[in-house]
């Protein structure tokens, strides 16, 4: 059965996205845009507009060209719009990653993307060289265009090696260009031909359905989509304001909050880190009027004392996503600062999925609300593929101008996600009740949700196997009231070795939120005759009072 949205669809112009993010920005020009939380430091939406364009020309002015990879590794700043627009004006491909990434990840992404120059901040700005000095990305000859082909790009060309060229930092550090430069220049912005449903507009990294993380191409169609198809939801945002606690560089903050800003004309208050009385003394301070936040946050602020001494008032509305969020914590944020609504998207689908209306009607906790306009689902058994009714659970398959092209280098990871017939294969298990609204019950896919944050853990299998105490390992999410999931680990040991040795070993290689939180050492690792991991056994002998482990 098809399922589609209760709204109807909506026009995508055909435009590269910032000109039609910034088609209105005459409007609202002296409106505040963002305002940096801890120190105030605000932009108009008028100087986001003027000084994307100054970046711009001067990135062309420095030998960018259409289709070049541009990075950004930076916290949640005023400015992170400013470069990444400024990126897109002048037709280059932003590919953005997380502040928290080890020096090993940037490589892999840096290297992977092809990026030419790097964005970051002082604080960052080691890991930023190191990174951008171990990076071999192959340099493209000018009538080479980064467009998709057959589902990613063809890395086997003979382009030659090439490192950053140049680092970029938001003020000031040894062996780096001050963004300031940028915002200088005089140089004009030249004419650039997009075109916008073949050209990449942004590269997130994500890990799909498994595995480690890959480039999620996105064009600039999939963002004016995107855009276009929330519109319907809310058609009345004056006066609004909201925090960036989401990161710019993960497709929720991205779309959602910092591009949502610019194309409705709101104010959004950066944080550049999370803490929670910060958090809490900005939404007072501001009076924000809109949350959109992760399981984790809706959780403080559900059961966290410090909450009831803050003024929350100004609340109207709290958005969350990323993870599921379970209805009886939902409610209680409900209950105690305003109505939580959920929704549901993914990378591969520049975000968005479902929502709700903004009235917020026909809403149930526990619910992600109805398709989005233009986008159509199907839910499939997982064994045989057959196409179920309202009510049964299965596979959800989603198919949208918003979804993405394919990912980057990787033709047989885009297969897997992407059919033939343009369904893209979510790997959550789901179903639709008799008015259309969407729950999200299981996943299939392996991956585990740490706040939001997508952890592989395939990727954590790799770091354990390369200890050579290590004979086996395995990694599944537990169960954790604050992050929704951990990663505990599963290792047959090969030689002597402690489990906070392994942990150790883990740490210094990942992200903080990849780091595991237990280890178990068990005499095989369950397998199917194929080899696969049998992780359903793995879990049941988690959730074992006796099951011994090292937190």
């Amino acid at each position: 059965m098809l399922f589609t949205s209760p709204w109807p669809d909506v026009a995508i112009p055909d435009l590269p996205f910032s000109d039609f993010l910034f088609a209105d920005v005459s409007s609202w020009a002296d409106r505040p845009a963002f305002i940096d939380g801890p120190s105030g430091r605000t932009l108009s939406h008028g100087q986001v507009h003027a000084l994307s364009r100054q970046v711009a020309g001067a990135l062309a002015q420095r030998g960018l060209r259409k289709g070049d990879v541009f990075a950004i590794v930076s916290p949640n700043l005023p400015e992170y719009a400013v470069a990444f627009h400024g990126v897109a004006m002048a037709g280059g491909v932003v590919t953005t990653a997380s502040p928290l990434a080890s020096v090993d990840e940037l490589v892999s992404q840096l290297t992977d993307s092809k990026a030419r120059w790097l964005l970051t901040v002082p604080a960052l700005i080691d890991n930023a060289r190191a990174a951008a000095g171990r990076s071999q990305g192959n340099a493209r000859p000018p009538e080479v265009s980064l467009t998709p082909s057959g589902g990613g790009l063809d890395a086997a060309r003979p382009w030659g090696r090439s490192q950053i060229e140049e680092i970029f930092v938001f003020g000031d550090a040894a062996g780096a260009t001050s963004f300031a430069e940028l915002l200088r220049s005089d140089a004009t912005l030249p004419e650039i031909a997009i075109d916008p449903a073949n050209d990449l507009l942004c590269l997130p990294y994500s890990s799909g359905t498994t595995g480690r993380a890959k480039g999620v191409m996105l064009t600039h169609r999939n963002a004016v989509a995107m855009l276009s198809q929330l519109a319907p939801l809310a058609t009345d945002l004056t006066g609004r304001s909201a925090i960036a606690v989401l990161p710019f560089y993960h497709a929720y903050g991205m779309q959602i909050q910092m591009n949502g800003t610019l194309h409705r004309g709101t104010t959004t208050v950066t944080m550049p880190r999370w803490d929670l009385e910060q958090f809490l003394a900005l939404i007072q301070q501001y009076r924000i009027t809109t949350l959109i936040l992760v399981p984790p946050i809706v959780l403080a602020l559900a059961r966290h004392p410090r909450v009831a001494d803050f003024d929350l008032s100004s609340v109207e509305v709290i958005g969350s996503g990323a993870a599921p969020l379970g209805a009886d914590l939902q409610r209680a944020a409900s209950e105690r600062v305003a109505p939580v609504r959920q929704g549901y998207g993914m990378t591969e689908t520049s975000v968005g999925v479902s929502g709700w209306p903004q009235d917020g009607a026909g809403m149930v906790d526990g619910a992600v609300g109805y398709l989005l306009p233009n986008v159509q689902a199907r839910i499939v058994d997982v064994d045989s593929g057959a196409d179920l009714e309202p009510g049964a659970r299965g596979e959800l398959l989603v198919r949208g101008p918003n979804v993405m092209r394919g990912y980057l280098n990787a033709r047989e990871a885009t297969d897997a996600m992407l059919d033939a017939e343009g369904w893209l294969h979510t790997g959550d298990v789901a179903r639709f009740d008799a008015q259309g609204r969407l729950f999200i019950v299981d996943r299939l896919k392996e991956l585990i949700k740490v706040k939001g944050y997508q952890v592989a853990p395939a990727h954590l299998e790799a770091l354990l196997l390369s200890h050579p105490a290590v004979a086996d390992a395995a990694v599944i999410g537990i169960p954790d009231d604050e992050a929704g999931e951990r990663p505990k680990a599963f290792v047959v040991q090969r030689g002597e070795v402690s489990a906070q040795a392994l942990i150790d070993h883990v740490a210094t290689q990942v992200a903080p939120y990849e780091r595991l939180r237990a280890i178990e050492f068990i005499e095989a690792i369950p397998k199917s005759p194929s080899g696969k991991i049998l992780r359903r056994m793995l879990r049941e002998r988690a959730a074992l009072p006796s099951a011994g482990s090292k937190a």
